[in-house]
């Protein structure tokens, strides 16, 4: 377990602080290092999660870190210390020419500041304590614009899924108009992992700017002799495709939050397992198959998000536009 060289009255969050910003002023953390999950820390240090959240909050709190999404906490640069230069100089000025953060809350800043929150260390992460922790307000400010977590979590959806929108002059073909707004569902995805954990085929996602982007592919599967059934089956399957990949994204960064590996280092603490797999005997196909990789094989979800949709649309063609399927 680490050891640190801190006063011993120090509440223990305040000496994992101590520590990181040693490391950093003394050059050991350059910018752009990650820093341990919460869930490492806590390891580390032998605290509760909740201390190791509230050491790296403060460090990010100070500018010395900053969260990037997908990616975690990496020590900031010179834009984050100058973060901390302007922070400083407004606590040094009198309390009466300063604003109250409180003053200044609103529902938008709440919600902006969910999402960066969600975006940078997943939903598991999000808490209306800590949106309040990281606004600088009192615990229970927040529930006066909005009360409750489940109720936050649907306004950063609407607020997400709203960041993209659609052309007036929309695409005359309807395949061009699903590519498109798949692909535009898929770059929300992307942004925000989070929207994928959401909701269910069966139990809807029911906000306003979700739903643009499913009227905008409804619309482009409507007149072509469809019935209402089948053209909401098709519906849920294009949008089944984007969201079962989307899905991945926050799984595997919650896998490396949680044990502190990446994607490539969980294979290969795996490749003895693979090699038993292989030499069995049992999956003849499987190890031909795996055999023929002269890298390994990389997965790519972006690779895989274009061909599932051409493959999907190719099919769905001549039940769409049945004219178009003939020779």
């Amino acid at each position: 377990m680490t050891q640190i060289t801190r006063a011993a009255g120090d509440p223990p969050y305040l000496r994992i602080v101590g520590e990181f910003r040693r490391r950093i002023t003394a050059g050991e953390l350059a910018p752009g290092d990650r820093l341990p999950s919460t869930r490492r820390i806590a390891e580390e240090w032998g605290v509760a999660l909740a201390t190791a959240t509230k050491a790296l909050t403060t460090l990010r709190l100070e500018g010395l870190v900053e969260a990037l999404p997908r990616i975690g906490t990496v020590v900031a640069g010179p834009a984050g210390r100058e973060r901390q230069r302007e922070r400083q100089q407004d606590r040094e000025r009198p309390r009466a020419q300063r604003e109250s953060p409180e003053q200044e809350l609103s529902l938008d800043r709440i919600v902006r500041t969910a999402v960066g929150i969600a975006d940078a260390e997943g939903l598991t992460a999000l808490s209306m304590r800590g949106v309040a922790a990281r606004l600088g307000v009192a615990p229970m400010s927040t529930y006066r614009y909005v009360p409750s977590k489940e109720e936050l979590v649907l306004h950063m959806a609407d607020a997400a899924f709203g960041e993209e929108s659609y052309p007036a002059d929309a695409p005359e073909d309807w395949r061009s108009r699903v590519e498109l707004g798949a692909r535009t569902m898929w770059r929300l995805y992307r942004k925000h992992p989070w929207l994928a954990q959401l909701g269910s085929l069966s139990r809807p996602l029911l906000v306003p700017r979700l739903l643009v982007h499913g009227e905008w592919i409804l619309a482009a599967l409507d007149g072509h002799g469809l019935t209402p059934t089948r053209l909401f089956d098709i519906h849920v399957l294009i949008y089944s495709h984007v969201q079962g990949l989307a899905v991945h994204l926050e799984r595997e960064a919650h896998a490396e939050a949680a044990t502190g590996q990446s994607e490539e280092q969980w294979m290969d603490s795996r490749a003895p397992d693979l090699r038993a797999l292989s030499g069995s005997g049992r999956f003849p196909t499987f190890t031909k198959v795996v055999g023929g990789f002269e890298d390994g094989y990389d997965l790519d979800l972006d690779a895989l998000f274009e061909l599932g949709l051409r493959a999907l649309l190719d099919g769905l063609t001549p039940v769409i536009d049945p004219g178009a399927a003939r020779p």
